[in-house]
């Protein structure tokens, strides 16, 4: 299920189609992908945009799921899991051996945790 005209539904449920007002919150799992806006001052209930069932969590399906709500158009602000981001931006899922996307921390060398000083720009 999908909604591609966010402007008639949001125009059905009496609010303005105002991007600002809104951001697009977005929840994966193994077996399905869940988008809504969100209000931003919690005044609005959410407006549910996509349920895909049985769709792999993977970039190309969030690239088409982006392209079926008119993300490009809309460009509301995003929020999501450290999951989602990171399949964002294009990292892999499981066993990330950078997972901070800032300064590439190698997350699962415990031994020099917190002993690194110097770290790449």
């Amino acid at each position: 299920m999908c909604c591609n005209d966010v402007c008639s539904v949001m125009e059905v449920l009496g609010h303005d189609c105002n991007p600002d007002q809104w951001h697009l919150f977005i929840d994966s799992s193994k077996v399905n992908l869940k988008v809504v806006l969100l209000h931003n001052g919690k005044r609005f209930p959410s407006v549910p945009l996509v349920h895909a069932a049985s769709m792999k969590e993977s970039y190309e399906s969030m690239k088409l799921l982006f392209g079926k709500i008119k993300f490009d158009e809309f460009k509301w602000k995003l929020c999501g899991d450290l999951k989602v981001v990171a399949l964002l931006l294009g990292m892999q899922l499981r066993y990330t051996k950078y997972c901070c996307f800032l300064c590439e921390r190698d997350s699962r060398n415990k031994k020099n945790h917190c002993v690194n000083k110097l770290w790449p720009k």
